[in-house]
């Protein structure tokens, strides 16, 4: 038997991760098209569990890549681009559409409605902090690889992405509960919810300001 970690093993797999990876763009493409159908409203709660179950699939091809890559020692030039870009991708494409005003391509529950100023529990301003951060590290990164100087994720930047997801499913099960539950118990649904929304724009900021610490000494 090959050892994982032998040259030969390297070599055989060293497509597998970053074929996940374009995996997961094409199911955040197909993410993004169910959460942009406007079906009649008996049809909706099928759109939904759709546009969860691809959403989740995604996430967890980006935990999958990336563990591969590092137990076969197969990171690539190509998975330092393109992981990152799905993940910016997947996750403020989600808060974009989740934020924007009005936003009805899905039937909304009226419990929901009744119970909270917005749908999702997300508005414009949420999205903006989110890429704008993105925008920040990014450039953060290339001004440390311009200069020779390894760049990886930091703990906040990680723990950022599982709340994230952890917020844009939240979303996702109180619309589906909403036409399930009555009012008393999805207004604790969509409490805990809101917890993580802004949950992650705390985080949001605490990594930005861990990037921002980071820049300050590579200019210096």
């Amino acid at each position: 038997m090959v050892p994982a970690d032998s040259p030969h093993s390297a070599s055989k797999h060293r497509h597998i991760p970053n074929l996940i990876t374009i995996g997961r763009l094409v199911a955040t493409a197909l993410f993004f098209i169910a959460i942009n159908i406007h079906p009649p409203n008996y049809a909706a709660v099928a759109w939904i569990w759709l546009a969860l179950g691809l959403f989740i699939i995604a996430v967890a091809s980006d935990m999958l890549d990336g563990y591969l890559a590092r137990v076969w020692k197969v990171e690539s030039a190509f998975g330092r681009v393109v992981d990152p870009f799905a993940d910016k991708i997947l996750i403020c494409g989600a808060f974009v559409f989740f934020s924007v005003p009005g936003w009805t391509a899905w039937p909304i529950p009226a419990n929901v409605i009744h119970l909270h100023f917005s749908p999702t529990g997300m508005t414009l301003w949420m999205a903006v902090v989110l890429i704008a951060r993105e925008f920040l590290v990014t450039g953060i990164r290339s001004l440390a690889e311009s200069r020779g100087i390894d760049f990886r994720a930091q703990w906040s930047g990680k723990v950022k992405m599982v709340v994230q997801c952890a917020a844009v499913i939240g979303v996702m099960v109180c619309l589906l509960l909403g036409y399930y539950l009555p009012p008393d118990p999805l207004k604790w649904l969509l409490y805990t919810r809101d917890i993580a929304i802004w949950l992650t724009l705390g985080i949001t900021v605490l990594s930005a300001w861990q990037y921002i610490s980071m820049a300050r000494k590579l200019i210096d």
